[in-house]
C-alpha cells in the first residue's frame, strides 16, 4: 500500500485518542514513533516524484499553451500572405494541440493535488512526532513521579502495619496482665483462711504469750504508743485474775 493511498488514514489518526486508550502509553508512542518515522521517510521518498511528476506535467501544459498559441500566429501569418490552405494547416495543428493540452491540464493538476496531499501529510507527520517526543517526555516524567510515589506509599504502608503490630503487641500484653490478675484472685480465693486464734493457742501453748505481751506492752509505753497501765475493763479483769491465781 502506498502513501498515497494511505493517505487518509494518515490524515485521520488521532495520535493522542489512541493514546489515552493505550494500556501502556510509553510502549504505544514509541511505537507509534517508529511507525511514523518509517511513514515520513516514505512520505519523502515520494514526495520528491510526486513534485516532479508536478513540474513535467505543468512544464509540458504550458508548452502546449505556448505551441497553441504559436500555430495560432502561424495561421494568421498565412492568411496574411493570401495563403489559406497554410492557415489551414496551422489552425488543424491548433485544434490537436489544445485537444492534447486539455489532458495535459487534468494530468498537471492531478500532480499538484498529490503534491498538495504529500506536503500536508509531511507536515502533519512531523507535527505528530514532534507531538509525541513532547508526550513522551511528559509521560517518561510522570512515570518516574508515579514510581516514587508508589514508593512513599509502600513506605507508608510499611509503618502502618509496624505501627499496627506494635498496637497488636499493647493489646496482647493487656490480656496476659488481665489473665495474670485473674490468675491471682482466684488464687486468693482458692486460699483456706487463716484462724488467727489457732494462731494465737499454739503460741500460748510454747508459754510465751504473756512474756511476750508484757514486752510489747513496755515497748509501747517506752515509745509513748500506749499507756502503762491497760485501759480495757476485760484486760484489766485478766490482770487481777492472773495476780490472784500467783499470790495463791
Amino acid at each position: 500500500m502506498s502513501v498515497l493511498s494511505r493517505f487518509k488514514n494518515i490524515m485521520s489518526a488521532n495520535i493522542h485518542a489512541l493514546l489515552d486508550k493505550a494500556e501502556d502509553p510509553a510502549k504505544m508512542i514509541d511505537q507509534t514513533l517508529r511507525n511514523l518515522a518509517n511513514d515520513l521517510a516514505e512520505v519523502k521518498k515520494e514526495t520528491a516524484g510526486v513534485m516532479a511528476e508536478e513540474t513535467r506535467t505543468r512544464r509540458e501544459a504550458d508548452a502546449n499553451i505556448e505551441e497553441v498559441r504559436k500555430n495560432m500566429d502561424l495561421a494568421r501569418k498565412a492568411l496574411a500572405a493570401g495563403n489559406e490552405d497554410h492557415a489551414r494547416v496551422f489552425l488543424n495543428k491548433k485544434n490537436e494541440l489544445e485537444a492534447q493540452g486539455l489532458e495535459l491540464q487534468k494530468l498537471a493538476e492531478a500532480a499538484q493535488a498529490n503534491a498538495v496531499q504529500m506536503r500536508a501529510m509531511h507536515d502533519k507527520l512531523v507535527k505528530d512526532i514532534n507531538a509525541l517526543k513532547s508526550r513522551k517526555s511528559m509521560i517518561k516524567s510522570n512515570i518516574a513521579v508515579a514510581k516514587a510515589t508508589e514508593r512513599v506509599q509502600q513506605m507508608g504502608n510499611a509503618g502502618a502495619k509496624a505501627e499496627g503490630a506494635l498496637q497488636a503487641f499493647d493489646r496482647f500484653e493487656k490480656q496476659a496482665q488481665e489473665r495474670l490478675d485473674r490468675a491471682q484472685a482466684l488464687t486468693a480465693l482458692n486460699e483456706v483462711p487463716r484462724d488467727e486464734a489457732v494462731a494465737l493457742a499454739e503460741l500460748y501453748k510454747a508459754g510465751g504469750g504473756a512474756a511476750l505481751d508484757d514486752e510489747l506492752n513496755a515497748l509501747k509505753v517506752e515509745m509513748g504508743l500506749a499507756p502503762a497501765v491497760p485501759v480495757d475493763d476485760e484486760i484489766a479483769a485478766l490482770y487481777a485474775e492472773i495476780e490472784d491465781s500467783e499470790g495463791a
